[in-house]
């Protein structure tokens, strides 16, 4: 094949395949996206709504203090088997819910805190028949606050209110002649699906980003063939900016589906290089002669790099 002038192209470099060395992969820290899937609440609308009764039968009305009553037993939160882990009492946490602590005289009740969250009260009903003292664990970003609380004797009731920076919890505490739990702490949705939220942001924000900042378009080099198989995954094109080579791959490829690189460096040995994936780009740390993706071992697929400049070092065997 000829150009317009009815000049031949230049032959194609020969190398030894086995000279050529697998590249290093290394990753750049990125967030993956995951999916929040948002329970729907049905909201009763005028008119949707109809009486199963005709006449239903009017509840009596509760006094002041059934209606407190009725209320405080509705937002207590009890122990369960499948809230334990190990010997930790985890409950999730709700805004104005009433959660149960067992004690147990002679025994402490350890009630953990979120990492990080300051405490800045607390409060009991009953502090003379109640011990109630505070502590800490860890340093910096992962220092916990620690409420212990004690009863002196078996059969009594109070409750305890605990102030943070980021909230307020309320405990009802009752001690028992022998069954206590040793610690509670919380796990907290609203946290973790706002860290999710934050999450998928900074992964579409990373998505967004340029393959490399500070690419020059007088610098970069498109002088690269790539010949051989034709795979699925062939590369869609090559450039490098001087210091660094960039295999831009065909977008609906998988990461996982990307074949290994091996290379040959500018000198004509066999060299390890670093090299990391960054979108649909492979990024080399360094200059080339000549590279080749490769997948499978027999048949083995091979899509070779080589710089079109480049002079024959050595005859290339298919082997």
């Amino acid at each position: 094949m000829v150009d317009q002038f009815g000049t031949p192209p230049p032959p194609e470099p020969l190398f030894d395949p086995a000279r050529f060395v697998e590249a290093r992969p290394t990753e750049d820290p990125k967030p993956e996206r995951v999916e929040i899937v948002e329970t729907a609440i049905p909201l009763p609308l005028p008119g949707q709504l109809k009486s199963l009764d005709p006449e239903p039968a009017k509840k009596p009305a509760l006094s002041p203090e059934g209606a407190i009553e009725a209320g405080r037993a509705g937002a207590v939160i009890e122990p369960s088997p499948e809230g334990f882990l190990n010997a930790v009492q985890v409950y999730p946490y709700t805004e104005g819910a009433l959660y149960r602590l067992y004690a147990s005289p002679g025994q402490v009740t350890d009630i953990a805190l979120q990492p990080g969250e300051t405490l800045v009260s607390v409060s009991a009903g009953d502090t003379v028949r109640w011990i109630v003292g505070d502590t800490a664990s860890g340093s910096g970003s992962a220092a916990r606050a620690h409420i212990l609380v004690k009863p002196v004797a078996a059969g009594l009731q109070t409750n305890l209110m605990i102030a943070t920076d980021r909230r307020t919890y309320h405990l009802d505490l009752e001690s028992t002649p022998a069954t206590y739990m040793a610690a509670l702490s919380w796990r907290y949705p609203q946290d973790e699906l706002a860290g999710l939220t934050a999450r998928n942001a900074n992964a579409a924000a990373q998505e967004a980003v340029p393959v490399e900042r500070g690419l020059s378009l007088e610098t970069l080099s498109f002088d690269y063939r790539i010949t051989g198989d034709s795979p699925d995954w062939t590369p869609v094109r090559v450039f490098d900016d001087g210091r660094q080579v960039f295999i831009q791959m065909p977008a609906g490829v998988a990461a996982s589906e990307m074949p290994p690189l091996f290379v040959l460096s500018s000198g004509g040995t066999a060299e390890l290089v670093n090299y990391r994936v960054r979108g649909t780009y492979y990024i080399v740390d360094r200059l080339f002669t000549a590279a080749e993706l490769r997948h499978g071992t027999k048949p083995q697929t091979v899509v070779r790099i080589s710089k079109a400049s480049a002079e024959p070092r050595s005859r290339w065997r298919r082997g």
